[in-house]
């Protein structure tokens, strides 16, 4: 884990937020190459779950919400921790997270004290005020999920896109929750992403596309690399089951520190829906023309973080090896994933090189996404293309002045081989399997 956090703020994938004046606790900010890898989390997921699919659109619902959403859903009076304060030493902890004595009595993880206040509920959703005046008219809430916004929705999206269950909408953006406890790196922060999808099926055939889902989100972490060794499905048991779900099972990864929760998958029923429309006065079902059936659809859930995603496909990917006698870092992350797909490397700086490199990076800045990078020795180059999980590397030296060819090195293997630029496109676009 130190490794992983090290090699994230060395090679620019995660920086500490606001570190110039000491951070800001549980918030990070993306680098250059942690950008671009959680765009790629981003779009794989997006591939996966809209492009390829013909039943499932896209929606994007808005952060600041009404608090008669939360009132409906629960939020309001069921969002809560257990509170607690430990009176030696002043910090604050969740109390269902805390260690115990023999005889129940919760221990601080700080000081070891047992003096330790009566709990209390929290609610974890963040509130502000929506306009000049803050009073009680004017409360708002940041979304501490995107599902609400899913369910707000389902009238709009039926009488716009007609769509027949099952059908789906997808969503990818920011939650926020006012943890008690966040930490462990960018696992557990009070700000974080959400790739979400609400799918919505026939009341009878809810069992049939939980299992569906479940097998369909586990395989879609082995397609993009993670070993199958690493990964597991959970179901949860009754006692963990949340007020609304008739089944949920998570898909849980090898982390440093143990198993844990990579994406959730949930059978909601028709909890949601039956709760938004009593609340607001608005029937949120669906008639079938065909059958003439009138019903309230149920809802299966896979909702995953991008932030724990695109760590897991870190972890995962991360090895050492030999080369040439030399200890090697390498990111052995599947091309769809990785920051950059391919890197343009002149042999040189000398001017009679680079007008013929920026050629090459032109030819395939279309295809992929292009590192340009011509400082130091070829060596320690590809070395750093190595450790941030480039796929590709692409060196103009001065034979290529010649005859018109670069040499094309795979990551993995090393290898190399010599292609000429009429073939330079196919070649690239073939190994990385676009």
């Amino acid at each position: 884990m130190e490794e992983l956090v090290r090699l994230c703020k060395a090679r620019g994938f995660v920086f500490p937020s606001a570190e110039i004046y000491g951070g800001f606790r549980s918030t990070y900010d993306y680098g250059p190459l942690g950008v671009l890898m959680a765009r790629n989390v981003k779009d794989a997921w997006w591939r996966s779950m809209v492009q390829m699919r013909r039943e499932v659109v896209g929606l994007d619902a808005a952060v600041l919400s009404s608090p008669r959403i939360w009132e409906a859903s629960g939020h309001l009076n069921n969002f809560t921790d257990p509170l607690v304060d430990c009176r030696s030493c002043k910090q604050r902890w969740r109390a269902d997270q805390m260690p115990t004595t023999d005889d129940g009595r919760l221990v601080c993880p700080n000081c070891a004290s047992t003096d330790i206040t009566e709990a209390r509920p929290f609610n974890l959703m963040f509130k502000t005020f929506a306009g000049p005046v803050e009073d009680e008219g004017a409360v708002a809430y940041l979304r501490p999920e995107t599902a609400q916004g899913h369910f707000v929705n389902f009238a709009n999206v039926v009488q716009t896109e007609h769509l027949r269950p099952p059908f789906g909408t997808a969503q990818i953006g920011k939650s926020f929750r006012n943890e008690i406890t966040p930490g462990n790196f960018v696992f557990r922060t009070r700000e974080f992403e959400q790739m979400e999808l609400e799918y919505f099926v026939p009341p009878a055939e809810s069992a049939e596309w939980f299992e569906y889902w479940c097998k369909e989100r586990f395989e879609w972490y082995v397609r993009l690399g993670i070993p199958r060794h690493m990964l597991r499905l959970r179901p949860h048991t009754k006692e963990e089951l949340s007020h609304y779900s008739a089944g949920t099972a998570d898909v849980e990864f090898a982390f440093p520190w143990g198993w844990g929760e990579l994406e959730g998958i949930a059978n909601r029923t028709d909890y949601d829906l039956n709760a938004h429309a009593k609340a607001s006065g608005q029937p949120l079902e669906y008639f079938d023309q065909a059958t003439g059936e009138r019903y309230v659809p149920h809802v299966i859930e896979p909702a995953a973080g991008v932030a724990r995603t695109m760590m897991a496909f870190l972890i995962a990917a991360h090895d050492t090896d030999e080369v040439a006698g030399e200890a090697r870092t390498v990111l052995r992350l599947h091309p769809r994933i990785a920051p950059y797909q391919v890197a343009v490397l002149p042999l040189s700086k000398k001017d009679t090189l680079l007008p013929m490199a920026e050629e090459v990076l032109g030819m395939l800045q279309p295809v992929a996404m292009c590192d340009y990078d011509v400082t130091r020795a070829i060596g320690r180059r590809y070395r750093r293309q190595d450790e941030i999980g480039t796929p590709l590397c692409v060196t103009v030296d001065f034979e290529s002045l010649e005859d018109k060819a670069v040499t094309v090195r795979d990551r993995d293997t090393t290898t190399q081989e010599r292609v000429h630029l009429d073939r330079l496109v196919e070649v690239v676009t073939g190994r990385l399997a676009w």
